[in-house]
């Protein structure tokens, strides 16, 4: 078939009509997951899923499936699809680009009589993003196997709130079991998070892997004193102690080329001017697309740790979550890499920094991703940017790639 393109005024008008819900006064998003605003932005694309001809269910977890018939409803279906949540000061493209790109090719698909021999899905996993309940990517992840549904079900946000309940309350504990998911192939496009394609004036990015991450939790205690009367060499100040594994977290980073450490997250107790700061908890983020590299960044986080402890402050590490850089299919990544060709899209290849949904399903489907330029590399930012006609591109190659592996009939 000749390359096709998507219809770019729908789409950008459908990214703009659900930027409104959860909209900030910087131009941003905030849906977190399952909130009252997460239970709109679902209902809404429902409703555009029903209208383009999809059959829609849900899931135990709250995951999404809309399905376009294909000619042969027993083979396994193409899939896409992304996330709907934000962070809680997010941009209007983070994931949700993902998710209407599926919707488009789907109404683009109608538009032009296009049948397929696979059904095509789309899915919206249930919080990707991680912010409010943690982990990450929890949809994907207990389809994937990588948790069970009862332990996410259980997971509680910082106001004691339970995921399951949460589910519940907004409509969406769905029926349909989260085990058997299957595809022929699956794609996720979405924004870059990273400078990369912008500054090498590439207008697609065929995302070859993912990097590996692990995810700590640490407290450290020392000693709550008075900050007027405790002499300088007789602290025990747990923030002091936090600031230089801060730094060490850095400095890890920075010895493992290219990979990344993040700490984004920390708590002071008791937080009060007058007081030496007791304990901390802290969150540690420590990246790298080598998992051997991985390992040795992990070794060194703990070397760093026995120091702090050996000063004086405990500390208690918690490394609730890990896994490793992702490898994805390479008949997928060729039916990305066909379709800019044939478009004639600039484009290189590109390993993803950031989580993605798709990083799990390569757990149990042949997957890629497709990579759009973002304004400056920014994400997870209120005035995350990216242009009409940079998501046409992405879309368009994301129909195509679809195409392929669903063999236009």
């Amino acid at each position: 078939m000749e390359a096709l393109k998507i219809n770019s005024d729908r789409l950008w008008d459908s990214l703009m009509e659900m930027a409104k819900i959860g909209g900030t006064v910087k131009g941003g998003c905030c849906r977190l997951a399952l909130t009252d605003l997460d239970k709109q932005g679902r209902e809404l694309y429902i409703k555009w899923a029903e209208e383009a001809g999809c059959t829609v269910k849900v899931d135990a977890i709250g995951n999404i499936m809309c399905t376009r018939p294909g000619e042969d409803m027993s083979l396994p279906p193409v899939g896409t699809g992304s996330h709907l949540d934000t962070q809680p000061t997010g941009g209007k493209f983070d994931g949700v680009y993902g998710v209407l790109s599926g919707l488009e090719v789907v109404r683009s698909m109608n538009d032009q009589g296009i049948k397929t021999k696979h059904p095509i899905e789309i899915s919206v996993w249930t919080n990707e993003e991680g912010s409010r309940f943690a982990p990450a990517m929890m949809g994907s992840g207990v389809v994937s196997g990588r948790f069970t549904l009862e332990e996410i079900l259980d997971k509680t946000d910082v106001d004691g709130l339970r995921l399951g309940d949460e589910l519940e309350r907004i409509g969406f504990a769905g029926e349909t079991p989260v085990t058997g998911r299957d595809f022929h192939a699956f794609f996720e496009a979405h924004i870059e998070q990273g400078p990369y394609l912008e500054a090498e004036e590439k207008q697609v990015g065929i995302v070859t892997g993912g990097q590996g991450q692990r995810w700590y939790n640490a407290t450290l205690v020392g000693r709550e004193s008075h900050a007027g009367t405790t002499p300088m060499h007789l602290r025990n100040d747990a923030l002091i102690a936090s600031s230089q594994l801060v730094l060490k977290v850095e400095e890890i980073a920075k010895a493992h080329p290219p990979g990344c450490g993040t700490v984004g997250f920390m708590q002071v107790t008791p937080n009060s001017r007058n007081t030496i700061p007791g304990s901390i908890s802290m969150s540690i983020d420590l990246r790298h697309p080598i998992d051997g590299e991985l390992t040795l960044m992990d070794k060194a986080l703990t070397e760093a740790i026995a120091e702090i402890e050996a000063a004086g402050v405990s500390v208690e590490l918690d490394p609730f979550w890990y896994y490793e850089p992702i490898h994805f299919n390479t008949e997928c990544v060729s039916a990305v890499r066909k379709a800019a060709v044939d478009l004639g899209y600039s484009h290189m290849d590109i390993i993803a920094g950031a989580g993605h949904d798709a990083c799990y399903v390569s757990d149990f489907a042949p997957t890629s991703m497709i990579f759009t330029p973002c304004l400056n590399g920014i994400s997870h930012n209120e005035i995350e940017s990216t242009t009409q006609e940079e998501c046409e591109g992405g879309c368009s190659v994301l129909l195509n790639a679809m195409l392929t592996m669903a063999e236009a009939v």
